[in-house]
């Protein structure tokens, strides 16, 4: 397949521009600047430029592909509204394209937030629905158009997709580690993340995009459940500085807007997704991962 991917050159996104090119699938990948472009042509793939708010470049790309994969986000942490805008003409742009053609649409999305005091199931509904909710309600407006010949496929990806030159969430807690001096996790310990390694998460991409039905929810998580008092020690065993318990007032002024996420428990089960897809992840663990040096420029 002719493969249209929107943040192909970023963390996520590389990972499965390569993986898609190891399958002989042809890529074009979606690049907003010279670098990202020239990545991709080194790497073999095609190239589109524009941006996330240049929607008839978003339109073309669609257009002329036999599947688009929607990895990109403005991830704009200061103004958070601005990046659901930009992500929900994104992904209506794409869907739009697409409609009709019964081709697949991979949306990427998140974990957070679906459910409280469990661990998401693929079934579960996202509570996110119309413009001013996270992300826009991109993932419940994607799936409206697999009743309007769209192939829509939600990827939901753990809060820690891991692997050497991550800049995610843990590259800031390891961060705010060298800075303080100390590893810390707030209070106990036991609010706890999902993880998978990056090269396990693209997998999965590639499959859902092969296999998987209209509507579909896939869980990118291997691991269910890491204690965030797990991620710190192992931080500091890397790092050889202790940890320690941090106040929950305080973890604003210690981890910075990261302390926001780490407070939170975030966690998903794949169990549908693995016997859907036949998907085994086989990556290193996250704490596998920081020990073993992932996190050494953060």
């Amino acid at each position: 397949m002719r493969v249209f991917v929107t943040g192909a050159s970023g963390w996520i996104g590389s990972a499965v521009v390569d993986e898609l090119m190891t399958a002989d699938h042809e890529v074009v990948g979606f690049a907003r600047s010279e670098k990202s472009a020239e990545s991709l042509v080194a790497k073999g793939a095609g190239v589109l430029r524009g941006d996330l708010d240049d929607l008839d470049s978003l339109r073309r790309g669609a257009t002329d592909a036999d599947a688009v994969v929607h990895m990109a986000n403005k991830h704009d942490w200061g103004n958070p509204a601005e990046s659901d805008r930009a992500e929900r003409a994104a992904v209506e742009t794409l869907a739009k394209a697409l409609a009709g053609t019964d081709r697949p649409f991979v949306v990427a999305a998140a974990i957070s937030g679906l459910v409280e005091g469990r661990s998401a199931v693929e079934s579960d509904v996202s509570p996110a629905v119309g413009p001013d909710s996270n992300r826009g309600g991109s993932e419940n407006l994607a799936l409206d158009y697999a009743d309007q010949g769209v192939r829509t496929i939600i990827s939901r990806f753990a809060p820690s997709v891991h692997g050497t030159g991550d800049w995610g969430f843990v590259n800031f807690l390891v961060a705010a580690a060298r800075k303080q001096g100390v590893s810390g996790y707030i209070g106990d310990g036991s609010t706890t993340w999902s993880a998978v390694h990056r090269s396990d998460a693209a997998r999965l991409i590639r499959l859902g995009l092969e296999k998987a039905p209209a509507g579909t929810r896939l869980h990118a998580t291997a691991e269910e459940a890491v204690t965030t008092k797990a991620i710190a020690e192992a931080i500091g065993r890397y790092l050889g500085i202790p940890a320690v318990s941090i106040a929950p007032e305080n973890a604003g002024a210690h981890f910075g807007f990261v302390g926001g996420f780490f407070a939170r428990t975030m966690t998903a089960s794949s169990e549908i997704t693995r016997a859907a897809l036949s998907w085994t992840p086989t990556g290193p663990t996250l704490v596998e991962d920081i020990e073993a040096g992932a996190y050494a420029t953060a």
